[in-house]
């Protein structure tokens, strides 16, 4: 029996609210099939411990429900959870329709969006192309990064023309030097470094391999739980940039709030995503200091997970 358990507080327009649906991500995806067994509570699913189950996981999410067929992730970086992308990306277009006279969510091209730390998978503008037709500039620092996100786009004919992947040459900034002059975006997005320091991203990946053995999932068809694990297995990937800048998620945010105040006609809306919640009333003063014309927490709740994203605008309405 393919028991199906509902995401709890998934958006009502993402595509897995329902629960994964096994037997037809093994059908568009047959690789999957190594992976998925019965879990302690009789139901269908893989072992989320295992690195190689989840991208195999995420890899099925993609070719089912948006036709991305080639989608793989870097050695070494992370593997970014479908589900939680795509809930972001629905957020957003709502953002945008509550500019709209009609309150009707933008498709198509004329909706430009800038991804800062595009990552070498290349996911939102992937995921936000497919699902709402979206054109996206991915800026991203590392060179590496860049020349892998950039072969998914051309993997990819059917997006290929909504994306477009440019390196970030500063750490320091987050639009200067992959903006070009006069362009304008409906809104920017960010993902942006959790961590402060390498030490506090292994201590997070510690944190994280403990909370996943005590939910072990199945073992994969055919194999074991117990084999040994590569390095990167064991950190479940993720380079510096991905996982930790100086002054973390705090001081990424506080630096674009103040360069997006020194250019606030770029973008409709500038948003990033915050993990941790206390940082909101520092980033809210923030806001207010560069004379943010409105600010916005958007909520997310995904299973026991809650995440917000922060949205600004310099305009008057």
């Amino acid at each position: 029996m393919n028991r199906r358990t509902p995401k709890a507080g998934l958006h009502p327009r993402n595509r897995f609210r329902n629960g994964y649906d096994f037997d037809a991500l093994v059908a568009s995806s047959p690789a999957l099939a190594a992976f998925v067994a019965r879990n302690a509570h009789g139901n269908t699913s893989v072992d989320f411990a295992d690195p190689e189950a989840v991208k195999a996981l995420n890899q099925a999410l993609l070719r089912h429900a948006y036709q991305l067929h080639d989608w793989d992730i870097q050695p070494g970086t992370l593997c970014p959870p479908i589900p939680g992308r795509s809930e972001h990306l629905h957020h957003l277009a709502d953002l945008l329709a509550s500019d709209a006279d009609d309150a009707r969510i933008p498709r198509g091209p004329d909706t430009v969006v800038l991804d800062i730390g595009t990552g070498a998978s290349c996911i939102y503008p992937l995921i936000g192309a497919r699902e709402y037709g979206w054109r996206f500039v991915g800026a991203e620092i590392d060179a590496a990064a860049c020349a892998w996100a950039a072969g998914l786009v051309s993997a990819h004919p059917e997006v290929s023309g909504l994306i477009e992947i440019r390196q970030q040459p500063s750490a320091r900034q987050c639009f200067e030097g992959v903006v070009d002059a006069g362009e304008r975006f409906a809104l920017s997005m960010c993902n942006p470094p959790f961590h402060a320091s390498a030490e506090e991203a292994a201590e997070g990946n510690r944190r994280k391999r403990k909370n996943l053995a005590g939910k072990r999932g199945p073992p994969r068809r055919g194999g074991h739980r117990d084999r040994q694990r590569t390095p990167a297995d064991r950190n479940f990937g993720g380079q510096a940039g991905e996982l930790w800048c100086p002054g973390g998620e705090l001081g990424f945010v506080q630096r674009m709030i103040t360069q997006s105040a020194e250019r606030p006609a770029l973008c409709g809306w500038f948003t990033t995503l915050v993990s941790k919640g206390a940082h909101l009333p520092r980033l809210r003063r923030a806001l207010e200091a560069v004379q943010a014309a409105e600010v916005r927490v958007l909520e997310m709740t995904h299973g026991q997970k809650q995440s917000r994203i922060l949205a600004w605008t310099f305009r008057c309405r």
